[in-house]
């Protein structure tokens, strides 16, 4: 055996037994958490001073442990645990793969049909923390599920997002408020496509799961007139080529015969027998429904026109729509 082959083989074991550590640490503490909780709802529950957020109770609990303990024992820590325990009452429904940190973003989601759905979705993309929290503050829920009827919603809910079609890895809109641009600032479709390659692991976390990225500014040459797509990305979960073009204004007619354009070329030229047809996707700071509608009238191919914003949504509007699908 080489050297070098035995000094990879001993970084892989070690590599493999810090995870596996990392992991069975994760999982006590996890386990530690939760336990707390549920003594502190057994104390309510034998007749002492209920534990909510401004509760003297949780404020002596907090400063005695830490006291006596050290960190890691603030009030809004010490309130998480006791949640933790009243939103999962059989720990054997809690996960090994989500952190602590993980539960208590988790854990400030009212709704529960939107707590499953990040908690599914987070453990089938591997989201970090951080991206965990910003997908609830970009509202992911409530923008996936604005198209869909009751019984959609709540499966999104119970498995998270399940991609088999085109359909399902679009948004209307998609929020790119990671790009730091201001709103009203005048800016070019170039910079705009500038700061999204910047930008680009986030703009990838906003577009989904399976989505790599491929090109900017792919050359298209037809009868010596060159065109070019904006982005492409590859989606491994349908095997296809997914082009992104960029608009700063309202989309037109001309936009989408363009990407359709694009499309048929990918088809022809680009797709080999394993991939499956491309889908196009225009991105404009404006859509109008109605013209949208018409233009994509009788166009086979699976071309999409969403609209994106800078800024975070409203949650309270978006969670006042997901209400009327209940109602």
């Amino acid at each position: 055996m080489k050297y070098s082959i035995l000094i990879n083989s001993i970084g892989k074991l070690l590599e493999q037994g810090r995870k596996e550590a990392y992991n069975s640490i994760n999982t006590i503490i996890v386990k530690t958490y939760w336990n707390i909780g549920q003594q502190i709802v057994e104390y309510e529950q034998f007749g002492n001073e209920k534990a909510t957020y401004g509760s003297k109770l949780l404020e002596k609990l907090s400063k005695d442990l830490k006291f006596k303990y050290g960190k890691g024992f603030s009030k809004s820590n010490v309130y998480s645990m006791r949640l933790f325990y009243v939103y999962y009452p059989k720990f054997q429904t809690v996960s090994g793969k989500l952190s602590w940190s993980h539960y208590c973003e988790l854990l400030r989601i009212d709704n529960s049909l939107e707590k499953s759905f990040y908690e599914k979705q987070c453990i089938n993309e591997h989201w970090s923390v951080r991206e965990l929290s910003r997908q609830i503050n970009s509202a992911l829920f409530q923008r996936l599920v604005f198209s869909k009827n009751k019984k959609e919603v709540l499966n999104i809910s119970k498995k998270g997002i399940d991609i088999k079609e085109a359909k399902d890895v679009i948004k209307d809109p998609y929020v790119l408020e990671f790009l730091n641009m201001p709103e009203l600032e005048k800016y070019s479709e170039l910079e705009l496509e500038q700061k999204i390659i910047d930008n680009l692991q986030m703009f990838i976390l906003e577009l989904g799961k399976g989505f790599t990225f491929v090109k900017r500014q792919h050359r298209i040459t037809l009868n010596n007139n060159h065109y070019y797509v904006d982005l492409v990305f590859y989606n491994r979960l349908l095997r296809c080529f997914v082009l992104i073009d960029l608009k700063i204004g309202k989309v037109n007619h001309q936009d989408i015969g363009q990407m359709n354009m694009y499309l048929n070329y990918f088809k022809k030229e680009e797709t080999s027998k394993e991939d499956n047809e491309p889908i196009g996707i225009i991105l404009s700071a404006k859509k109008d429904e109605l013209l949208v509608e018409y233009a994509l009238g009788g166009i086979s191919n699976k071309l999409f026109v969403s609209k994106y914003q800078l800024y975070l949504p409203n949650k309270k509007e978006l969670e006042t729509k997901l209400k009327q699908i209940f109602s």
